[in-house]
């Protein structure tokens, strides 16, 4: 039996399934401009960018929180 797609909701982190807050996808959504989104400066861990589902690559913002858990830890000095 054929499986149904999976959908995709591009609001929500494709991790955690928490809101994203993606600047980009509520100015596409309410139509109000939005200042650039926290994520196009930011720097991903491959790994990270990897364990996100294939269905959801390129249609689902990752969240900060699962970035921010994600990103390797600073050296101590």
């Amino acid at each position: 039996m054929p499986t149904s797609p999976i959908a995709i909701d591009p609001s929500r982190c494709p991790l955690c399934g928490q809101p994203n807050q993606c600047a980009n996808e509520i100015e596409r959504e309410t139509g109000i401009p939005q200042p650039p989104c926290w994520c196009t400066t930011a720097v991903f861990d491959a790994a990270l960018l990897e364990s996100v589902p294939a269905e959801a690559q390129r249609k689902a913002c990752i969240c900060a929180q699962c970035a921010r858990s994600a990103a390797p830890s600073a050296p101590n000095a």
